[in-house]
């Protein structure tokens, strides 16, 4: 499966961008896993039916028409890859490159987006995301960041990308949404 939407140059400095919060808005599906036991199945079966966020898809563009590469760096696991994907072609965001978190990994955010931005070996311009823990971590690993402060911080969403993961679920119901 192509790890690209669209086909960037491998010579452009990178924006990296978030999805879940940055550039979709997840609200509609948050009831799924806001309580116990979490239906992360249906969490995640509605991703296509995610509104655009016109200030972070602003920002994308802008960063693109700035000559940045986009590197599209979400928490999504890599199963949903044909719906993000779509999803990305569907509001005519940038192409870029789309990184996610592998299937059975449930780590924070804040750690595998590190150990993604990390293994990118790319000159980053910036890293956009809503996650402040995930911010942080950037910061402190040199990266310069951006906070995209126009969504709703959502306490679910927050549990859901900083929590214990799928550990703290029952064995059937799915892997936690991160982004």
């Amino acid at each position: 499966m192509s790890d690209h939407v669209g086909n960037p140059s491998p010579q452009q400095r990178v924006a990296v961008i978030d999805i879940d919060g940055v550039l979709a808005d997840v609200g509609h599906r948050l009831h799924h896993i806001q309580g116990r036991p979490k239906d992360w199945a249906a969490f995640f079966a509605a991703v296509g039916d995610d509104p655009l966020l016109p200030e972070g898809a602003a920002m994308a563009r802008q960063a693109a028409s700035d000559g940045l590469e986009i590197v599209y760096l979400t928490g999504r696991p890599e199963r949903l890859r044909a719906d993000t994907a779509g999803w990305l072609r569907h509001w005519d965001l940038p192409d870029g490159r789309l990184v996610m978190r592998p299937d059975r990994d449930h780590r924070p955010a804040r750690l595998f987006k590190i150990q993604a931005l990390t293994a990118l070996d790319r000159d980053v311009a910036w890293v956009l995301d809503d996650d402040p823990e995930v911010l942080d971590a950037v910061r402190e690993a040199g990266f310069s960041t951006r906070h995209a402060a126009w969504a709703e911080r959502s306490r679910t969403l927050h549990q859901a990308q900083e929590g214990p993961g799928e550990s703290a679920e029952p064995p059937l119901s799915g892997w936690p949404g991160r982004t």
